[in-house]
């Protein structure tokens, strides 16, 4: 309930007389509290603990490993038989020039600090040091500054942090930037990633006793798991990806007869300090029980996306601050099935609450700026197009600003800060509280091909409110349309996706539409589709829906070796201007080690009249994903290889590999005639 000042003291709900949730939660600052319940920094051997008399931190010091956090009666939510500095932590992947093995660093602490000590509120420091004398592979080339805030009244506790990389100092790459938790086993085996994807959860024992599938994550519970219902299930951390614009708030709830109902949220308030766009995927809770935010990674990308350091090369970046609520239910309400509703639901309004405070105004670094140091631009976009007057209004179109590049360099941009909003029903956007910087302004459209840059650099400067004229994106356009397969989306959702083998199902996702690509093996279900044959797409007469096969991956020869495939697209021409350009706009969802190579009219013909060189990493078809990066060609077709009547034009995957997972997903396929006359 809230009291006039609009803080949550502690939302109680009633469910047959008994239940409750307890969460204390928004801002302290507007709200009378007993001096007793005053945040408190005790000292003990080897350690920090900090108090607000609702939760309990305990760090290692000056490590600044997260070992303990105690609340709601447990003593300690974290994973009692992990090594303490596999409980809470920070961590980062880094690779040295030239290497190929990915190196984890788990971040240690040399030095710890009290930056703020009031009654109200405390943030401490754990500082980590790079040590240039040490030879390389010992330690990553980054000051990391690790913040951790607890506040009066306060039913969670913030952490965030500062990476810096100095002059002179070594290059390399980091491909990993994350914060996790690791929960107790035995308590925590309820999961929840939104309103429809959360269920109760394998545990970590489970997988281990598991058989692996096609790729090491993928796991076939058997009949020795701690649930007989998990049985013949596959699990696999990568079916609980999800976008960032979508990565809000996650995690587990305690369920069991020793202690009270207790949820572990992890709240991300905003996608600013991310990398690669609001359409990037990473991962979220999985089995461990694990709880993270990851900030930086190769997932759903590969690696020519991520933090690439050139030697000397000098950057700083705060990660952060992300929000670990924790909320609670009355011990007896422990088997109520409402009880995982209710605190799933609070744990959502705790997270609008978060969203709305953001930026905070209560971070104590210079290098994170308050709304009063921020600004804003807004305008309209519109889009047209001569070809096609009933394009769909620009209503939830994406638009954003990012570092300053190429149409589309936003998805591959990960050292800088985004900002992203939706437009409105008419194409106006706001963007608020954006940093101080020099951007581009980018958009993408739902239902049009391509993507839109503003030519014009941007320039924040605190307090700055920018309002632009309508901007009008004019997509990718030659000539009338004759014809088009799939929805120009950025992603491969809207073709023929089967069915999961019943022996490899996550029940999770069973008869779900929307999340049917996350089962895995389906790549497998081409071989089946097509035993003999490559797919053949007839235009007029097929639907993509049910005759697009959603990934155009390799086959398999035996001895461990596959091939690449070649998918035909058959369509009719009554007349051919000639001379005269046709156009193939070809959008790509995903591509893995992948050439795809286009010809017209002659399968042999040597050179294709298109290829687009080995392409991508993104790892989509292996990682269940629908899409990875974006990508899109425009392809003039010289009207000489076109003929009236029947024409085929093939699409050949051509790299042959040791993999099932190399290949590619479509987008959208238009072909467009020659230019008209306005």
């Amino acid at each position: 309930m809230r009291n006039s000042g609009g803080w949550i003291l502690g939302t109680l709900l009633f469910l047959g007389g008994f239940f409750f949730v307890h969460a204390a939660a928004s801002s302290p600052r507007s709200h009378r509290l007993l001096a007793q319940d005053a945040v408190e920094i005790k000292m003990v051997k080897n350690g920090v603990v900090l108090d607000n008399k609702l939760v309990q931190l305990t760090f290692s010091n000056p490590g600044g490993d997260v070992i303990g956090i105690s609340y709601g009666g447990i003593d300690n939510l974290l994973e009692i038989n992990n090594k303490e500095g596999n409980r809470g932590y920070w961590d980062v992947v880094w690779n040295d020039p030239g290497e190929t093995e990915n190196t984890q660093y788990r971040l240690q602490g040399t030095q710890f600090k009290v930056i703020t000590e009031r009654p109200d509120q405390v943030e401490v420091s754990f500082i980590t040091t790079y040590n240039a004398k040490l030879q390389r592979g010992v330690t990553v080339p980054v000051n990391v500054d690790r913040r951790f805030i607890m506040q009066q009244g306060r039913s969670g506790f913030y952490t965030y942090a500062i990476f810096e990389r100095l002059e002179g100092w070594p290059g390399g790459d980091m491909d990993t930037v994350r914060v996790a938790f690791k929960l107790q086993q035995a308590k925590f085996r309820y999961m929840a990633l939104s309103d429809t994807r959360q269920r109760f959860m394998p545990t970590a024992d489970d997988r281990a006793r598991g058989r692996p599938l096609a790729f090491k994550e993928a796991v076939l519970l058997n009949n020795e798991t701690s649930n007989p219902e998990f049985e013949g299930e596959v699990d696999d951390k990568y079916q609980y990806s999800a976008e960032d614009k979508d990565i809000k708030v996650h995690g587990w709830i305690s369920i069991d007869d020793q202690s009270p109902p207790v949820g572990f949220w992890m709240i991300t308030p905003s996608a600013e300090f991310r990398m690669g766009g609001p359409f990037k995927q990473d991962l979220t809770s999985h089995v461990g029980p694990t709880c993270l935010t990851g900030f930086a990674s190769h997932h759903y990308v590969g690696k020519e996306v991520g933090l690439k350091f050139q030697e000397g090369e000098v950057w700083k970046k705060v990660f952060g601050p992300v929000f670990i609520y924790l909320n609670s239910a009355a011990r007896n309400s422990a088997n109520n099935p409402s009880t995982i509703r209710t605190l799933w639901n609070n744990a959502k309004d705790q997270m609008l609450e978060e969203v709305k405070s953001w930026p905070y105004n209560f971070i104590s670094s210079p290098d994170f700026p308050s709304s009063d140091q921020r600004g804003s631009v807004s305008g309209q976009l519109l889009v047209h197009d001569r070809y096609n007057e009933s394009l769909p209004r620009t209503s939830l179109a994406y638009v954003g600003l990012a570092a300053p590049g190429e149409v589309g360099s936003w998805q591959r941009e990960s050292k800088g800060y985004q900002f992203w909003t939706q437009t409105d029903e008419k194409g106006y956007f706001l963007i608020e509280n954006i940093r101080p910087g020099n951007y581009n302004l980018y958009a993408s459209v739902p239902g049009i091909v391509g993507e839109y840059k503003y030519e014009v650099e941007i320039t924040i400067e605190p307090g700055s409110k920018i309002q632009l004229a309508s901007i009008t994106y004019k997509p990718p356009r030659t000539g009338p349309t004759l014809w088009e397969i799939g929805i120009p989306d950025r992603t491969a959702a809207e073709f023929y996706i089967p069915d999961p083998y019943p022996t490899l199902m996550n029940k999770l996702y069973k008869g779900s539409r929307l999340d049917k690509f996350r089962q895995y093996g389906l790549w497998s279900h081409y071989y089946d589709r097509y035993p003999n044959n490559d797919l053949i797409y007839r235009v007029g007469a097929s639907n993509y829906r049910e005759d697009w096969f959603y990934a155009q991956v390799t086959r398999s020869v035996g001895n461990g070796r596959y091939v690449g495939t070649t998918w035909q697209i058959q369509f009719e021409l009554k007349n051919v201007v000639n001379p005269g350009n046709y156009t193939l706009q070809l959008a790509l969802a995903s591509a893995t080690y992948a050439e795809l190579q286009v010809r017209v009219n002659n399968l042999n013909a040597k050179p294709p009249l298109f290829s687009t060189g080995l392409i991508g990493s993104d790892n989509a078809i292996a990682r269940v994903g629908i899409h990875g990066l974006y990508w899109l060609w425009s392809i003039d077709v010289p009207s000489t290889l076109l003929r009236e009547g029947s024409n085929t034009i093939y699409l050949t995957q051509s790299r042959d590999g040791n993999s099932p997972f190399h290949g590619v997903m479509y987008d959208y396929i238009r072909l467009e005639g020659p230019s008209e006359k306005p």
